[in-house]
């Protein structure tokens, strides 16, 4: 079995492929991939960068060239629900794409990107295991992707009523679909960073988040969910 990890930003899969043993690095598209073994497992480890497109052919990458066999993302997004807050995760029951039209994509690729693929619930339950033995507060939600930050209350509201997320981010939609049309069980896993309104900027700038602490966590939380897998 091979397990593909990806983050959108470096800082959110550098400690991940600190802790990887026989490791060797290959260059393709633009993205670096990490090959190696976590926890006795083999894995490939690699920073897609932001945003739907790098997202999903990153995706591709990993199944077609690597050969993965399950996906695991990790990163940060904005909290749309009071069920949680900063700092806690939110792992990807469902996800949908919030600027998109979601009927014509269904229809032209005969998939439903408004959820995870199949076999992908219990790997879901395995990252809320994985957060509990971490002393991470988790819920299982629904995660909204789209390729604008979402950092004013306007835009928040918008997204609220049309979809109801538990949170936002750039990527998680556009991975789980990727994945889906591979049949390769994936999971989304997002710390609330900021409340996608206009206190993002005190949060992620001021420091009341730290990304270089939250990404020791998740880096914890990987690692258990491998070593469970």
């Amino acid at each position: 079995m091979i397990i593909g990890i990806m983050g959108a930003m470096p800082d959110e899969v550098d400690q991940l492929c600190a802790r990887l043993e026989n490791v060797t690095k290959e260059n393709y598209a633009g993205v670096e991939y990490h090959c190696g073994t976590l926890q006795g497992k083999q894995v490939v480890v690699c920073c897609a960068g932001m945003g739907k497109a790098n997202a999903a052919s990153t995706v591709q990458v990993l199944c077609t060239k690597y050969g993965i066999d399950k996906l695991i993302f990790s990163g940060i997004a904005g909290n749309m629900t009071s069920r949680i807050g900063i700092g806690d995760v939110c792992v990807g029951e469902t996800v949908v794409y919030h600027d998109a039209e979601l009927s014509m994509i269904a229809r032209a690729h005969r998939s439903r990107p408004s959820t995870q693929p199949a076999g992908s619930l219990c790997f879901v339950q395995a990252a809320l295991d994985a957060c509990t033995a971490c002393g991470v507060k988790a819920i299982a939600g629904k995660i909204a992707t789209g390729d604008t930050f979402v950092g004013d209350a306007e835009t928040k509201k918008a997204i609220e009523e049309k979809c109801h997320p538990d949170c936002v981010e750039m990527e998680g939609a556009a991975v789980s679909q990727i994945a889906g049309r591979n049949g390769v069980p994936c999971v989304i896993l997002r710390a609330m960073s900021d409340n996608a309104d206009e206190s993002g900027y005190e949060v992620l700038v001021v420091k009341q988040f730290s990304i270089t602490e939250y990404v020791k966590t998740a880096t914890e939380i990987v690692a258990n969910m491998i070593e469970s897998l």
